[in-house]
């Protein structure tokens, strides 16, 4: 019998959504009319036919071209409630979301266009769906540590609203020592750190993440299972690892979702969440961990998978517990 429907109900968090990502082909024309900006596709359709990837930078320049029809607060704010209204009929009470300000501010949208317009529909999630979230500021690793000195520098008026920072874009030729100097700064200023390591890269990014940038979660990991010794640090050391089957199934990370490493990662002790990374590639919450009921992830895994999910987030103590009861609350009636 399949999962899906329990799934479906189940209480959970997301902890790798690249917001960005997270824009509907159809809301992507919609914003491209209203701004009078040219796509390179013709339809919703030829969008889709798209989104057939042999690598993530194959995704990345069909991402990139996306954004560009993002030019207003009101376009941040309409994409990110749009993401948090699917999310709540997914089960989603929290969210941690990644944005990438670099994006905009390069073709001269100005970061506080970026920061008001997705803070605003966060606060309006908030209050007409229940979903909570919190906002990390990614650094885009295809440019320089330079760039991302000044990106840091540009959030400072919006600290208090940004839990985060983290690292994404293209991960090979990336290492994350690149940024070991810009994340010590983030720390300084009480910033959450954390990093894409070991989805196309090598054990020796996430290596780099956890001993150069600090991390305090790290976003896939999957390669970690290549090295032993790194796998029995993550599990000893209780690093929760975002991962995404279905988003690594459509970027050829993986070729078979069978074979995902999940339930060996849950083998291996690992603390790991099931995430969508990017919705239109690799569907909702719901989709994706019904997924990885493919690769054979359990009943009782999914469980303790969404209890990961509010462990590892960055809520206070208080809320993680109160959302880990409502996650044991739901499996013990759905028994």
């Amino acid at each position: 019998m399949s999962l899906t429907p329990f799934i479906a109900g189940l209480p959970k968090a997301e902890l790798h959504l690249h917001i960005e990502g997270s824009l509907e082909p159809e809301q992507m024309f919609e914003f491209a009319r209203r701004n009078r900006v040219a796509l390179p596709f013709a339809s919703v359709e030829e969008i889709k036919a798209a989104y057939d990837f042999s690598n993530l930078q194959d995704f990345l320049d069909i991402y990139y071209a996306g954004a560009d029809v993002l030019r207003t607060e009101d376009d941040f704010r309409e994409m990110a409630l749009a993401y948090f209204r699917r999310a709540a009929a997914d089960s989603v009470r929290h969210a941690e979301i990644f944005f990438d300000p670099q994006t905009h501010t390069d073709r001269g949208i100005p970061f506080q266009v970026v920061a008001d317009g997705l803070l605003a529909g966060m606060d309006e999630a908030e209050r007409e769906l229940g979903v909570t979230s919190k906002l990390i500021l990614c650094f885009l690793r295809h440019l320089d540590e330079n760039a991302a000195f000044a990106t840091l520098k540009a959030a400072e008026p919006w600290l208090d609203r940004i839990e985060g920072v983290g690292l994404d874009s293209s991960e090979v030729g990336h290492p994350p020592s690149k940024f070991e100097r810009v994340f010590t700064a983030a720390g300084a200023l009480g910033l959450k750190r954390v990093a894409h390591a070991g989805e196309e890269g090598p054990p020796e990014y996430v290596w780099e993440a956890l001993d150069l940038l600090k991390i305090d979660r790290m976003d896939h990991g999957n390669r970690s299972l290549e090295d032993p010794t790194l796998i029995r640090r993550l599990a000893a050391e209780g690093m929760t690892l975002t991962v995404c089957p279905l988003s690594n199934h459509k970027l050829c990370v993986i070729d078979d979702l069978t074979k995902h490493p999940v339930p060996e990662m849950l083998k291996q002790g690992l603390h790991v969440t099931l995430n969508s990374d990017d919705p239109p590639i690799s569907a909702a919450m719901t989709g994706t961990m019904s997924h990885a009921e493919h690769a054979g992830v359990t009943r009782e895994q999914l469980v303790q998978i969404a209890k990961n999910s509010f462990e590892g987030s960055f809520l206070p103590d208080e809320d993680k517990a109160r959302h880990i009861a409502e996650v044991d609350a739901y499996a013990a009636k759905a028994a």
